[in-house]
């Protein structure tokens, strides 16, 4: 099957950018090198053309219990400009994505006026790369089955995505804008235009640095882009990979769909990934009763990270043993810190070996390089 293409493919290539394949999308690893564009974001600021992330567009009067019983998190605490992050699970509780859900502000939000005489509420959910149709198959099958009014729209190939990260952000961001989108508080959203471009802003990101995610029409992205990278008031940011991209949320140690969780090949729920946080036992959705049940007994595994105290690195894979050399779990993602300069990793192991300061081994190579268990992130942000 051919990649889909982001809208900045052909920007991206003259750039010289190198590509890989990610969630079925032909998507920049990086530009220049990982560790320059990961220190960028850390010292100053950095821009990711993040258009393979995945939007489904939710409205009508039912939107909002649709989307309430298909996510973790409680849909209702939401106000017009607010996000919230939630875990999307099955009957037993297992993740099947990680999302953002955002109600959308005005005048974005739209519509017809429901029975009291207000616009009912609108949401705009970000499925993980590759996920958007299984995600509308997914609320459009539920809105059948349950009778529900709304509209559902995939809507990945109408929005571009792009997010400006780092402590420079919010200036950067500012000087884009003719509105005050540097007073966003962390998870809210404005619709306001950046370079002249009707956008929706959001003060999100997944880095662990002060950032935006920003929101442009799919045909608009490159001059918001270009505001960024090239001259002007906003420009000379540093254009950034999925590759730094990965080191940075590792760091924090946020989950990556198909590493730290995936239906088949990693099943675990959200207390197992820790994000217990995320999930609103009073509340319905799709899995709240295995969840509740998991909540009172407690889990077998959990995610922590891991330190190599040897040399070596860690990779997606490799086993993790306890002290007498017993495989008690695996890495789901490994890497050399850029900003630590250490090998740091995360993994699954059962809840005996969890505790902080826990000797254990990761097998490199077929070498066992030592290593203790911490608690992420691995960065204080």
């Amino acid at each position: 099957m051919a990649l889909r293409k982001p809208p900045l493919r052909d920007v991206h290539a003259e750039r010289g950018a190198k590509f890989t394949a990610f969630g079925g999308w032909d998507m920049p690893v990086e530009f220049d090198s990982i560790r320059t564009e990961h220190r960028a974001v850390r010292e100053a600021v950095g821009v990711f053309d993040v258009s393979h992330m995945g939007e489904i567009e939710v409205r009508g009067p039912d939107a909002t219990a649709l989307t309430q019983r298909l996510t973790t998190n409680d849909v209702t605490r939401l106000e017009p400009g607010d996000s919230q992050y939630a875990a999307i699970t099955d009957e037993d509780g297992v993740m099947l994505d990680d999302t953002i859900v955002y109600r959308l502000p005005e005048p974005l939000a739209g519509g017809d006026d429901d029975a009291t005489g207000g616009t009912p509420p609108a949401y705009l959910f970000v499925p993980n790369a590759g996920h958007d149709e299984e995600m509308y198959d997914r609320w459009t099958d539920h809105r059948d089955g349950w009778g529900l009014d709304a509209t559902v729209e995939n809507a990945t190939e109408d929005w571009g995505m792009l997010a400006v990260q780092g402590p420079e952000a919010p200036d950067r961001v500012t000087a884009a804008s003719e509105a005050p989108v540097g007073r966003l508080l962390r998870s809210e959203t404005t619709a306001a235009p950046v370079a002249g471009v009707d956008c929706l802003v959001s003060r999100t990101g997944y880095t662990g640095e002060n950032g935006f995610e920003v929101l442009c029409p799919w045909d608009e992205v490159e001059t918001v882009w270009e505001a960024f990278v090239g001259e002007g008031p906003a420009g000379g940011c540093q254009p950034c990979g999925l590759g730094a991209r990965d080191t940075l949320r590792l760091e924090m140690g946020f989950l990556l769909s198909g590493q730290e969780f995936d239906p088949e090949s990693e099943p675990r729920t959200p207390y197992e990934a820790g994000i217990g946080f995320a999930v609103k036992l009073d509340t319905e959705f799709v899995g709240r009763d295995a969840l509740e049940q998991l909540d009172a007994e407690g889990v077998d595994e959990k995610l922590v990270g891991i330190r190599l105290l040897d040399r070596g690195v860690p990779r997606h894979g490799y086993d993790v043993v306890d002290e007498d050399g017993h495989v008690v779990g695996a890495v789901t993602s490994g890497t050399m810190s850029p900003t630590l300069g250490e090998p740091i990793a995360l993994g699954y192991l059962p809840v005996g070996l969890t505790d902080p300061g826990t000797h254990v081994g990761v097998m490199v190579r077929g070498e066992r390089k030592r290593a203790k268990v911490v608690s992420p992130p691995f960065l204080d942000r």
